[in-house]
């Protein structure tokens, strides 16, 4: 039976399934609406660092054929194939996206999904419809990211700009040229690759491909718009430019034997349907612009202002960027006024870190939470947020009259507020490092002082340590188990380490160790060295026991 995903919600894929050979599927639904939808292969700062992994209909597979588009089959509006085990170090994630062709915004969709199926059986769905959207024109709809191992995570997350966002977003670039002369089209069948969908669909062809054109002239092309290769024309008259010069990545040149090398057909426009002649989208081919284009509205609700001219992901305002200054104008000073680096330049170290995960940490000792993914309340230490955007309540969470008990006996009490709402909260303390810990089912233990936030799914109670050579010997803990997002802090770096029979450690200096681990009270008080003036300082400290694989974490610093 398929798992049922929500917006946020995250798994491994061998949790899912035991294979790597894996089929996506993608259907969208909307009155006059027509969809282009594509795969990003992303390296590890999620930039599209190499445009062979933009596979969409011009570009259908990767180099080494990881990633193929499929086409229309089974019921989905597009398919792909994705066979993990083959998919290049480089490319860290995976990120799977649709736009609109035409008119039109993401809330008039009917409804939606992208399904993952392994051996024919479908393993993983994310459903949504518009009214998830509000004005985008183009959304992420899911992620397959490394993290240790592959994993897959439901996003969608939009913008505003359509296609040209997403490709700023991933650090593609546009480039704009004069509209070039409709060429007719011919269809051309072709199957799709030799992968097998779901046994409970019936495969469709590939989407045509265009004719060459008569006497074809050299055209720029987008970033990452490769056309494949098509039917070789005539020799040209003339060697055409050297491809390598150009600013920007066409696709390779086909040599006739004998002849100079001649360039590919252009590629179709964005929803031409075969026989029929349509100009390209706005934007597309042409010349790129010598200054960097304007940042479309983000994230479906505001447009952000202009900022650093460069899009940032996921919709996220940039950080600093002032209001009511038009593109292109200098930051900083009133408009007109003569400038120098400006402001902006020098803070755009510290702009806001891009992502499309719930918990981002911005830098060592802040970290940031997005309530709309997920849709479930964060439980953070009171006073902790220093910033917020959108619509989020704060509220006093209570332990109650026996968890207030339990925490002043223990010392584990934990002073919390519940943040709910539709919004992006940053928290910190007291320049305090910040370590978001992602838990998938399992469990860990954390002394309270050490706690700064976390997911209300999680479970936690107060655990004891049990102890021995000193009276009442016993210390206390917490313990966080369940499906979600913890962040610890720490003051300075910690240290990871394994559990080893011999490993020891300060009880003031620990800071969260795995719940598996067996840990004991261990003291080194004697009558005969108590006798004699002097103390050590390190009469009292835990000892770890536990089967490889569990650590623990200390930091540079005693409470």
């Amino acid at each position: 039976m398929a798992r049922e995903f929500q917006r946020g919600h995250k798994a491994r894929i061998s949790d899912l399934t035991a294979g790597t050979d894996l089929y996506v599927g993608v259907q969208i639904a909307g009155p006059g609406l027509s969809f282009d939808i594509s795969c990003f292969g992303l390296d590890a700062d999620e930039r599209l660092s190499d445009d062979r992994y933009f596979v969409f209909f011009n570009q259908p597979k990767s180099p080494e054929e990881s990633i193929q588009l499929l086409g229309a089959q089974a019921g989905d509006t597009e398919s792909f194939r994705v066979t993990l085990d083959r998919i290049p170090s480089q490319i860290q994630k995976l990120s799977f996206t649709a736009t609109i062709d035409g008119a039109g915004q993401m809330s008039q969709i009917a409804s939606g999904y992208i399904r993952i199926v392994a051996g024919g059986e479908e393993v993983a769905r994310y459903s949504f419809n518009g009214s998830e959207f509000s004005t985008e024109r183009a959304v992420m709809l899911g992620d397959f990211y490394l993290k240790d191992v592959w994993r897959f995570a439901a996003v969608g997350q939009g913008f505003d700009g359509g296609l040209d966002a997403l490709l700023k977003n991933f650090g593609g670039e546009v480039a704009e040229e004069e509209a070039p002369a409709p060429a007719p089209q011919q269809p051309q069948a072709g199957a799709a690759p030799g992968f097998a969908p779901p046994a409970f669909g019936v495969p469709g062809t590939a989407e045509p491909a265009p004719a060459a054109p008569s006497a074809p002239a050299p055209q720029p092309a987008a970033q990452g718009f490769a056309p494949p290769p098509g039917p070789t024309p005539p020799p040209a008259p003339a060697p055409a430019p050297q491809v390598h010069a150009a600013p920007t990545i066409v696709a390779p040149l086909n040599t006739p034997p004998g002849g100079s090398p001649v360039p590919p057909p252009a590629p179709a426009p964005y929803g031409q349907v075969p026989g029929q002649m349509a100009p390209p989208p706005p934007g597309y081919g042409q010349p790129q612009a010598p200054h960097a284009p304007a940042p479309p509205p983000g994230y479906g609700q505001q447009p952000p202002p202009p900022g650093y001219g460069q899009q940032p992901p996921f919709g996220q305002a940039p950080y600093g960027a002032p209001q009511g200054v038009p593109h292109g104008a200098p930051q900083g000073a009133p408009q007109g006024a003569p400038q120098g680096p400006g402001v902006s330049a020098a803070l755009q170290q510290f702009k806001e870190t891009p992502t499309g995960q719930r918990w981002t940490q911005q830098n060592k000792k802040l970290v940031r939470v997005d309530l709309g993914i997920g849709g479930q309340p964060v439980l953070a230490r009171q006073g902790s947020m220093v910033l917020y955007q959108g619509k989020v309540d704060f509220s006093y969470k209570g332990a109650g009259f026996s968890g207030r008990i339990v925490g002043n006996a223990t010392g584990q009490e934990m002073q919390l507020m519940r943040c709910t709402g539709q919004g992006q909260v940053f928290l910190a303390e007291n320049s305090t490092m910040l370590h978001p810990l992602e838990l998938q089912g399992d469990a860990v233990c954390v002394s309270a002082e050490n706690v700064l936030a976390f997911d209300e799914s999680l479970q936690y109670e107060v655990r004891r340590i049990e102890g021995h050579g000193i009276p009442g010997g016993a210390l206390f803990t917490m313990q966080f188990q369940g499906t979600g997002t913890i962040v610890v802090k720490t003051h300075g770096t910690p240290v990871v380490l394994p559990v080893t029979p011999t490993t020891f450690a300060d009880c003031n200096a620990v800071v969260a160790w795995s719940a598996a681990a067996q840990v004991v009270v261990s003291s080194q008080v004697r009558m005969r060295r108590n006798a004699y003036p002097g103390d050590t300082g390190e009469s009292v400290n835990l000892q770890f026991r536990g089967a490889p694989g569990n650590f623990i974490v200390v930091q540079p610093y005693e409470v």
